[in-house]
């Protein structure tokens, strides 16, 4: 027996439960999603509950999984799917795409898995094991040669008994590619398509897939304000939805220490405290992060932002310490303040 069982969203043709598992998987690895998917579920059991949520709720349950845009995208898309789809998702895969956050590979898996659409999904683990087993060499990176393989890839799909067929044919394609045609060291010994695979009767089977264009990584050092109030309130404010953590509350973020001594008043720089650096992890960049922690006092506001800043940024305000936990907060945030209250 081939394949994974055990998931927690397999083994179902409900269009919520797999489009929610297939938002949470992009970039995104499959150990990390099992306790967010759960988390989900258990709070929003139907597409109805997540689109009555309010969408501070939906940002903190979750916080830490990164890619923002996709909880946004994903509470929207549950508002129109209720609003105007009478609570149902639509069963082809071209009415699932007009729907936010879909794009053709999500709306592939849920229109295969759940309405036995002959739709081909080509996300990276099917991509995978078709360019190895056809000794596809075309230039991924370029998007002609990415829907020649979509068009090759509608040609193998199955033909008759969609019903049962498609979901298992789909299914099995990204099992392959996530356990045994890995992206290094591929089991070949022990693939069930081996005798099919011209990769592999070529000895190169990780040359596939093939695709030239590489993000370069970054880094970028930011200085965090952490204001506290002596009854342990500290200030939060609402990122912009464009950018890094957008529409999460933050700390207050500036380009360096520097500018964030430049913003605070001068009678505050006695109360300032430098906590220890630290390094957060993004796909394409990492961020060397600087937290200061300021003392205000109890009738001390937040001086107004209008420097220091490379870019404009919301008024926020000042949460208890029993109120920050079920706010939607960047992962390296919550991290800072669960280390520093231990």
């Amino acid at each position: 027996m081939h394949g994974r069982n055990t998931l927690p969203w397999q083994n179902t043709r409900d269009p919520y439960r797999v489009w929610l598992s297939e938002i949470m998987l992009q970039q995104t690895q499959v150990s990390t999603v099992r306790d967010y998917y759960g988390r989900f579920l258990q709070r929003f059991p139907a597409v109805g509950d997540l689109a009555a949520a309010q969408p501070d709720e939906v940002m903190a349950l979750w916080s830490g999984l990164g890619y923002y845009s996709r909880a946004r995208n994903m509470h929207r898309c549950a508002q129109e799917v209720v609003a105007f789809h009478q609570g149902q998702f639509p069963t082809s895969a071209e009415q699932l795409q007009t729907l936010p956050g879909i794009g053709p590979s999500t709306a592939a898996a849920i229109a295969s898995f759940c309405f036995s659409e002959r739709v081909a999904i080509l996300d990276g683990n099917v991509k995978r094991v078709l360019t190895r087993v056809l000794a596809f060499s075309g230039d991924l990176a370029h998007g002609p040669q990415e829907r020649r393989l979509l068009g090759i890839a509608t040609c193998l799909l199955p033909t008759h008994d969609l019903t049962e067929m498609m979901p298992c044919y789909t299914q099995g394609l990204m099992d392959l590619g996530a356990t045994i045609c890995t992206l290094r060291k591929p089991q070949c010994a022990v693939c069930p398509v081996q005798n099919l695979c011209q990769g592999f009767a070529d000895g190169e089977p990780e040359k596939y897939p093939v695709k030239t264009k590489k993000l370069k990584r970054s880094a970028q050092t930011l200085a965090l304000l952490w204001a506290q109030r002596p009854d342990g309130s500290v200030w939060l404010e609402r990122r912009p939805t464009s950018g890094i953590w957008g529409g999460l509350y933050c700390l207050p973020v500036f380009e360096s220490q520097d500018a964030l001594k430049a913003f605070l008043p001068k009678h505050l720089h006695t109360r300032m405290e430098s906590l220890k650096p630290f390094k957060h992890v993004l796909t394409h960049k990492d961020l060397h992060l600087c937290p200061v922690m300021a003392g205000f006092s109890i009738t001390e506001d937040m001086p107004p932002r209008a420097s220091g800043v490379s870019e404009p940024v919301p008024a926020g305000a000042w949460f208890a310490l029993d109120a920050w936990p079920n706010l939607g907060l960047p992962a390296p945030i919550r991290k800072l303040f669960q280390n520093e209250s231990a």
